[in-house]
């Protein structure tokens, strides 16, 4: 008879290579931070290739949490109580299309089964596969998802008690899953969270972007941080910057090839006076946006409109600075509140312009950041989430604390 006392990591699974400058990650190595931060002992779990992979020793004891290391920790902004355990994937896993060489078929038919199962309480992913295969092995599961699919949930697995609850961001995704098979009792809407380390105030940092990023100190510094794609609004900003030639507009995130393509366009708008960062790691991040004289967040409309995330919307309320948003679904109870400093419809530069020059007025930088957007994002940490998420999981199968 197994002892029940080794079942105790809550296992977070990734079925990609980390670092990555995706936000799904940001996204899910944020929500493991977090509830690692509430005591409990997490693991995240993820694939690694390459030389690290070939070492014998991990093939023969593949499933070890150990500290994270500095480079994740710098990266994604977390903190010393996660664990980590990659999974090695030797050639020629992934090399070859075929289901029996596929990283996610070895973790789900190999990794799981033999050597996660044994000391795990519950797992936590948005890879479904992976949701699947832990229910079928008789462990409990909770499943992230928050883009539209056309495809149907298979009804053993969602009726299954073990799938304890399914967690999206906003209430259109929630309901095209009610319709692809979720029953309506395990599906919540819960939005993302912030990291607590955006809260902290970085004056000297700060002070360093802007001397780094303006030409005078006089010059006023408009900052969107995030992915870099169209629908995002990043083709509006740069029609915006070219309205406010004087202001400096910042992007920071996005791929090399991105970032070159947007570069390459600003260039043939002939916009001058907006730059391209790159993506910047999360322990730089927040004394970026704490620079700024005003956060930009330019979405298009249209189907994207509907479920994007507004995850870096919760580290622009932490860092205190002025937000102009536009008017978006998934943005729209936000505003009720005082958090987001100016509204402006989708898809009209000119309109975003206005609010941007309203706001620079009205709104002067304060290096303590305005207490309003700062108070208000305190109740959608990265922990409160967690706490809330686990709330509906059945007591007996909560995950071991280790504080």
């Amino acid at each position: 008879m197994k002892n029940p006392v080794l079942k105790k990591h809550y296992i977070f699974f990734l079925g990609e290579e980390l670092p990555q400058p995706e936000a799904h990650l940001v996204q899910s190595t944020n929500a493991a931070n977090g509830a690692a931060n509430l005591g409990y002992s997490t693991v995240l779990v993820y694939p690694e290739k390459g030389a690290k992979a070939i070492n014998l020793a991990n093939l023969a004891r593949p499933f070890q949490p150990k500290q994270t290391p500095t480079e994740l920790i710098k990266y994604y902004n977390l903190h010393d109580k996660l664990k980590v355990a990659p999974l090695p994937m030797p050639w020629p896993i992934d090399h070859f299309r075929s289901k029996f060489t596929d990283s996610n078929t070895i973790a789900t038919k190999y990794y799981l089964p033999f050597h996660i199962l044994p000391i795990t309480k519950i797992v936590h992913s948005r890879n479904w596969n992976f949701i699947k295969a832990a229910i079928k092995n008789g462990i409990p599961a909770i499943y992230e998802h928050h883009h539209h699919e056309d495809k149907q949930f298979e009804p053993e697995i969602v009726t299954n008690p073990l799938l304890q609850i399914a967690v999206t961001v906003v209430d259109t995704i929630r309901e095209s899953m009610i319709k692809n098979g979720m029953p309506p009792e395990k599906v919540i809407k819960l939005h993302n969270g912030f990291n607590r380390l955006f809260m902290e105030r970085q004056p000297e940092k700060a002070a360093e972007w802007r001397q780094k990023l303006l030409q005078d100190k006089s010059q006023k510094l408009v900052l969107y941080a995030g992915a870099l794609q169209q629908f995002k609004g990043i083709d509006v900003l740069i029609d915006v910057a070219k309205e406010m030639p004087n202001v400096q507009f910042v992007c920071a995130g996005g791929k090399p090839t991105q970032v070159e393509y947007y570069q390459q366009l600003a260039k043939e708008k002939q916009v001058y006076n907006i730059k391209f960062l790159g993506y910047i790691l999360h322990n730089d991040l927040a004394s970026l946006l704490q620079a700024a004289d005003v956060l930009a967040h330019p979405h298009c409309s249209g189907k994207a409109a509907t479920f994007t995330s507004p995850l870096k919307l919760f580290d622009y309320f932490a860092s205190g600075t002025p937000i102009v948003a536009t008017e978006i679904p998934s943005l729209v109870e936000f505003q009720d509140t005082q958090s987001i400093t100016a509204w402006c419809e989708p898809d009209n530069p000119s309109k975003f312009a206005e609010s941007l020059k309203r706001v620079l007025e009205t709104h002067p930088r304060k290096i303590e950041g305005y207490t309003d957007s700062i108070n208000f994002v305190k109740q959608f940490s990265w922990e409160n989430r967690a706490a809330k998420i686990l709330s509906y999981v059945d007591e007996s199968l909560l995950p071991q604390l280790v504080v």
